[in-house]
């Protein structure tokens, strides 16, 4: 398949979205998660990852990896398959990624509910609206002594 800045920024989308959580965006597998596996997420940036072939690329993200928190993403179609094509493109790229390319995938990262609330507060301060203080924590009187 060949490369091309759209193969790359659509590939780029799409590892922001279901693999930096575990890879980190730049590719480091520096993450809270990717640290937490054992054994830990790959720097795909470095040689080890790097040196494998195209195809072993494919193969790792389509069929996973065993005994390791790699798991496998194939879904069974050409469409599939093309996605996994164009995550091998990412891969060889993410050495020569920029400060940009990061800043770019870190809006399609996904966000937990407490941080898409944050945004819309933030969102609606900014447009000059009510934004709502924050609560204090509410202690539900349980019957006991205290």
């Amino acid at each position: 398949m060949p490369v091309s800045d759209q193969v790359i920024a659509a590939a780029r989308d799409h590892f922001a979205d279901h693999c930096a959580v575990c890879h980190a965006n730049n590719g480091s597998g520096d993450t809270e998660m990717g640290r937490g596996l054992y054994p830990k997420a790959p720097d795909m940036r470095l040689p080890a990852t790097q040196n494998l072939s195209d195809a072993e690329l494919f193969y790792i993200i389509e069929n996973g990896v065993r005994m390791t928190g790699m798991p496998g993403w194939s879904t069974g179609t050409k469409a599939g398959e093309t996605a996994s094509w164009h995550l091998v493109h990412f891969i060889r790229h993410l050495p020569r990624l920029t400060g940009d390319g990061i800043q770019q995938m870190e809006r399609l990262n996904p966000k937990s509910p407490d941080e898409v609330r944050q945004e819309i507060e933030e969102e609606r301060f900014l447009q000059g609206g009510d934004v709502t203080p924050p609560q204090p924590p509410t202690h539900e009187h349980t019957g006991a002594h205290e």
